[in-house]
């Protein structure tokens, strides 16, 4: 008897960026490769390019051989070796990645109705290539700040994954493995989902929406739920910061009293504790994005640049200028 031949369900490229994250795409592909070893078929086929078909380092020193380059890639669009998505796998230093030849290559991936995907900080990379206009994406936390400036027609969310219609796009580490749960979910069912979890030992798919950090309790050692929630507020004003007077409103606590608690649970006033966490924000465009610095002053909160440099020299013992001269002495070393 014939041996019974199982369609290939999908076919993927997965696209090397140098300082790529490892785990992110080890996680990635993995969950591909159990799920047809659970089939007993190869339901799941993929290959790794990168620009020039040369191996690519990831971010943790490891360098990858790859099968095929961009130039192979745009050959094999016209026929059976077509993919049905491409993935982008980048991470640390995404904002310096200016290539237009990958950038043309996932438009016309993408415009011959191939989906594509970004795992880590591979939006960056896909709205570069002008894919995520409108469409709704997530990238990892530490980049989100200088990604939302960059690219602001771009719906970015602080969610593990999302899928918009052909795009698909992760935060990094191990969100990788839920959004391709979600995928063999789709192409087959529960059960098999359930096989490969067991396989790669985890317990649930997390939802698209689970938080992508610790859950503020977790990450500051702070218990006290008024405390928490101001910390919420914010954080969710760092570009108009609100007034004492209004979080206390907010919160249905004297200015008195959030004053003691701060300094009882913070070891700071809650004007200093603000400030630190607007300061954090504004190192982070610093790094990832090319904004004038007036412009990162005005994104966290602060009404001239003159201010905003005082303040930063008097936490980081730098200007905001020297940080971004450190980072780019640190880079080309």
């Amino acid at each position: 008897m014939n041996a019974v031949k199982h369609p290939i369900k999908r076919s993927f490229v997965f696209f090397l960026i140098p300082d790529f994250t490892m785990i992110a795409f080890a996680t990635a592909l993995d969950p591909l490769r159990s799920a047809n070893r659970m089939l007993g078929y190869e339901a799941y086929r993929w290959r790794l390019a990168s620009i020039d078909g040369k191996p690519v380092r990831a971010s943790n020193g490891v360098e990858c051989a790859v099968n095929t380059s961009l130039e192979e890639e745009r050959k094999k669009m016209a026929g059976p070796d077509r993919p049905n998505m491409a993935i982008v796998c980048s991470g640390i230093n995404v904002e310096r990645y200016h290539n237009k030849s990958a950038f043309a290559w996932l438009r016309e991936e993408y415009n011959r109705g191939v989906a594509v995907g970004g795992l880590c900080t591979g939006a960056h990379i896909l709205a570069a290539a002008g894919l995520l206009s409108n469409k709704r994406c997530a990238i990892h936390w530490e980049n989100l700040p200088g990604f939302s400036e960059a690219f602001p027609k771009a719906n970015v969310f602080a969610d593990l994954f999302e899928v918009d219609q052909n795009v698909y796009t992760c935060a990094g580490g191990t969100a990788a493995l839920d959004m391709m749960l979600k995928l063999i979910g789709d192409d087959f069912d529960e059960s098999l989902v359930n096989r490969v979890c067991e396989q790669v030992l985890t317990d649930r798919v997390r939802s698209p929406t689970d938080r992508q950090r610790l859950p503020l309790r977790a990450r500051l050692g702070v218990q006290n739920s008024k405390v928490l929630t101001i910390i919420e507020l914010m954080e969710a004003n760092l570009a108009e910061p609100l007034s004492l007077i209004e979080i206390a409103d907010h919160v249905d606590l004297s200015r008195r009293q959030i004053e003691r608690l701060f300094r009882t649970e913070m070891g700071r006033s809650p004007a200093r504790y603000y400030l630190e966490i607007r300061l954090d924000r504004a190192r982070h465009l610093l790094i990832q994005s090319s904004l004038p610095v007036v412009e990162v002053a005005v994104a966290c909160g602060f009404v001239s640049a003159s201010h905003f440099s005082k303040c930063y020299r008097e936490l980081y013992a730098r200007s905001p200028q020297q940080e971004r001269v450190d980072r780019k002495q640190l880079l080309a070393a």
